[in-house]
């Protein structure tokens, strides 16, 4: 029988077996162009996972202050083991504001359209105005015709087979994973939403909650004929 793990801890134990730190390079360039564009001091990342993002932007742009967080605890333990300021927070109770927050690689794409209201609110919220809020979001094209499908890796010490599909504008991917212990193997399984959002949509949810979209920009990660995601600022007005 599958183990019951939780879908955050299951994500934290094979992020590195899902080619992420390869694409990231493209995708990490749009934050750092904007970024290198602005004066800020503070920069607050949620959802950031075991940190890459955090540490690039902190050897490119040497920024004062820069947190993390994440509500998975092994993402945390990965953060805070590379010297970060990160915590185990959820955004709409942690305290303090940040001239600039970013949400990196779909992270909003992980909320449907309740819980995305909400979370527009919260970054609101943690923002002075004129503060900018960086996300980025996959396309229609990124969901139908890079995310669907099967996906299978195998490093010696773990199987992981992905099946995925995409239905009535919601992404799901069923995640199996075999894991070699000192006698024989652990499985535990899980299934993860991803849900589609159009820019449209998403703007008229920040404007409800004082954050207005200034820019947006076609992010292509794998050289396809399409953008796969849009790299999107929101600022507080």
């Amino acid at each position: 029988m599958p183990n019951n793990t939780d879908p955050l801890d299951l994500y934290a134990n094979i992020e590195d077996l899902l080619g992420l730190k390869e694409a990231s390079p493209k995708l990490y360039a749009h934050y750092l162009l904007y970024l290198q564009s602005i004066d800020f001091d503070s920069l607050l990342d949620v959802g950031c996972g075991s940190g890459d993002f955090l540490v690039q932007m902190q050897k490119a742009l040497d920024i004062p202050q820069t947190k993390g967080i994440d509500l998975s605890p092994l993402m945390i333990e990965k953060s805070l083991a590379k010297g970060l300021d990160a915590s185990c927070s959820d955004l709409c109770t942690l305290a303090g504001k940040y001239d600039v927050i970013t949400a990196v690689f779909d992270m909003l794409n992980y909320l449907d359209k309740e819980a995305l209201g909400t979370f527009l609110a919260c970054v609101s919220a943690h923002l002075p105005r004129g503060g900018v809020f960086l996300c980025d979001i996959n396309t229609l094209y990124g969901f139908e015709n890079v995310a669907v499908g099967s996906f299978i890796v195998d490093d010696g010490s773990r199987f992981l087979a992905i099946d995925s599909d995409f239905e009535a504008g919601v992404y799901h991917s069923e995640f199996t994973v075999f894991t070699q212990e000192k006698v024989g193997f652990s499985k535990s399984q899980e299934t993860i939403k991803q849900y589609y959002h159009e820019i449209e949509e998403l703007n008229s949810l920040a404007l409800s909650t004082n954050l207005s979209l200034i820019s947006e920009d076609e992010v292509f990660l794998y050289d396809l004929e399409e953008a796969d995601k849009h790299f999107l600022v929101l600022q507080k007005i």
